[in-house]
């Protein structure tokens, strides 16, 4: 696959775009014509991209794993200025600014987090305006497809990427995605980052740069997720700030998965774990009284259980001696200081 990268501005980007057309277009429709046909608006395409700051204060919970100072990108999802970011880049932000394409700065506001996805919504203010990307819709997307990867702010650039997997993803920090997107070549300025297809719809936002991008190889690259995960919650972010069913049940762990088993890495300050007495070493052998087969199925196993607050028995191996651990769960919302700028 030819890989386009390059930095662009709005005067350069229908050049960069239409080279990237190249490896974007319909079988059998030449990239130029498509550009003129509108099928890939470049000039909307990248402006809708804006690069966003993020001040977290320092005695946040998210503060000691992901700093006080954050950059990322996003994605303006409407004409009202509403952008579609990842959600750890300004999550319990006190201090939000977005870059525009033409540099400017604008003050932003928190509007939803969600933690089952992983998205962030924002809204820019004072007199912030820039075109907005449609949403692409469930199966928008098959392995071995040349996509765009858009970053923005400081980072500002152009990636042609193919996907290279879909899949479930689980990660330690009690999350899971059912499918996610893998991409290749790898893109430094990931997170928030916009996946566009070549009708110039929004599939994707970056969330990790992986070591795996191909499952079992040593493939370095991106971890995006799948924007189909918006719509469903979309309205009750909007509304409530946050999706409208029981929260899952959070711990408070930090978690290796080795050999099947689950190794307790670190322990998040006044959570539900950190109560119960589970501490760094402890190996996770069992929930429920049931077996699990890596971190993905303890996960469901754990969530199956019941919703935030029910009682979770662990199963817990500290050196030789198996020990019952229950840990009363939370909300893990409840933890966090999701509306400093407000």
């Amino acid at each position: 696959m030819r890989v386009v990268s390059t930095p662009v501005v709005p005067r350069l980007a229908a050049t960069v775009l239409l080279l990237i057309g190249l490896q974007l277009a319909v079988p059998g429709v030449d990239p130029a014509k498509a550009a003129e046909s509108e099928q890939l608006d470049p000039e909307r395409v990248v402006r809708s991209v804006v690069g966003i700051t993020a001040t977290v204060p320092a005695d946040s919970q998210s503060a000691r794993t992901l700093g006080t100072d954050r950059e990322g990108s996003g994605v303006v999802i409407d004409g009202s200025g509403l952008i579609l970011t990842i959600g750890y880049t300004v999550m319990e932000a006190s201090q939000i600014q977005v870059i525009a394409a033409d540099g400017r700065n604008y003050p932003a506001n928190m509007v939803a987090y969600d933690p089952v996805s992983g998205f962030g919504l924002l809204r820019a203010e004072m007199g912030f305006s820039a075109p907005w990307l449609r949403l692409a819709g469930p199966g928008a997307v098959k392995e071995g497809d040349t996509l765009l990867a858009l970053s923005g702010g400081g980072n500002r650039g152009a990636t042609a990427v193919k996907v290279v997997g879909k899949r479930e993803f689980a990660g330690y920090w009690e999350y899971l995605l059912d499918e996610a997107l893998f991409t290749f070549p790898p893109i430094r300025a990931f997170n928030g980052a916009a996946l566009v297809n070549r009708e110039g719809r929004l599939v994707g936002i970056g969330s990790l740069l992986v070591a795996e991008a191909v499952e079992g190889r040593s493939l370095p690259g991106n971890m995006f997720v799948p924007v189909s995960a918006l719509e469903p919650i979309l309205a009750d972010l909007l509304a409530y700030g946050r999706r409208q069913e029981p929260a899952r049940p959070w711990l408070g762990v930090t978690l290796r998965e080795e050999m099947g088993r689950l190794l307790v890495e670190k322990v998040s300050p006044r959570s539900p774990a950190e109560s119960a007495g589970l501490r760094p070493g402890d190996w996770i052998v069992g929930v429920g009284g049931q077996r699990f087969n890596g971190l993905a199925d303890f996960y469901r196993k754990l969530w199956g259980l019941g919703p935030a607050g029910i009682v979770i028995p662990l199963e817990v191996m500290r050196g030789s001696t198996l020990t019952p651990v229950p840990v009363t769960s939370a909300d893990r919302v409840r933890f966090l200081r999701l509306n400093p700028t407000l």
